[in-house]
């Protein structure tokens, strides 16, 4: 793995966050803060990106269905019936 070192601005908020974490003993340095950070995002994209594409894949189901279309105005005025105005 190939080791960079860039160097980064934060705003006094998150750099205060990087300090505390180091401070407390979770993180041995502020490298490592960062990274975790990096990280997590790295994850949370991913997770994004299978909800898009579960999404895609539910909406191409639906498209796909032969089944006749329901008209949003009758089912909602069917549930209004039934459950009343929420």
């Amino acid at each position: 793995m190939q080791i960079e070192k860039p160097s980064i601005t934060l705003p006094g908020e998150l750099a205060r966050l990087v300090r505390d974490k180091v401070a407390a003993g979770s993180y041995a340095s502020n490298s490592e803060v960062i990274r975790e950070a990096l990280r997590l995002l790295k994850d949370q994209d991913a997770i994004k990106e299978q909800k898009v594409e579960w999404l895609r894949s539910e909406m191409q189901k639906s498209v796909d269905d032969p089944r006749p279309s329901v008209d949003a105005t009758d089912t909602f005025a069917k549930l209004e019936a039934r459950f009343g105005n929420i």
